[in-house]
């Protein structure tokens, strides 16, 4: 029986020269090409995130999500709106990355997809298929997803709040001596309260 496989160019927008290169069986599910996604660009696990099948113009088809979103009338029923195609507001047919085989989405030589990771701090990944090759003989189903080509680096971003919740590392020993917050000495004394005064107009 033969065996195929995907090879993606993944594109981010906001970084001109960032691209990766996976290839990916066709047999495998989305869960896989988002786990090999994770590595590749080095993202944090355990965001939520999902694919979008879309057309040549970007316009996207159908929604593959890491989890299921409950919505069961909305998959029997789909509706669409014009000009919704970049809306994180769905009403794209949906389907779970876990069971969604990558073939079963794959409608054209140059299939593009769009990634979206994080929804409370999205980044928006586009992909498209550069070729459908076979596997080799002798390659193992374990060689793949894989990265063949990586360039151009994510910026390191800043901990979101309550990252660091517990652990007061960054706290400097003085500021632990001086509760307040104050420099040593201050008190009511130091505060003119008449200073307003001084001001034209009062």
């Amino acid at each position: 029986m033969q065996r195929y496989y995907y090879k993606f160019r993944v594109y981010f927008d906001d970084i001109e020269d960032f691209l990766r290169d996976i290839e990916i069986l066709s047999t495998d599910h989305f869960e896989s090409f988002h786990a090999a996604l994770i590595e590749a660009v080095g993202l944090k696990r355990g965001e939520l995130a999902s694919f979008s099948v879309c057309d040549p113009k970007w316009n996207k088809q159908k929604e593959i999500t890491l989890i299921d979103m409950g919505d069961d009338d909305l998959l029997e029923n789909p509706e669409y709106e014009e000009g919704d195609g970049f809306s994180t507001k769905s009403h794209l047919p949906q389907f779970v990355m876990g069971s969604s085989v990558l073939k079963d989405f794959i409608a054209d030589p140059h299939q593009r997809l769009i990634y979206e990771y994080d929804f409370l701090n999205p980044k928006v990944f586009y992909i498209e298929l550069l070729k459908t090759l076979q596997v080799p003989e002798y390659a193992d189903n374990n060689d793949f997803p894989r990265c063949v080509y990586k360039s151009g680096e994510l910026p390191i971003e800043a901990p979101k709040l309550g990252d660091s919740i517990g652990d007061e590392s960054y706290l400097e020993e003085e500021d632990l001596d001086n509760d307040n917050g104050f420099e040593d000495g201050f008190n009511d004394e130091d505060l003119d309260l008449n200073a307003v005064d001084d001001y034209p107009g009062y």
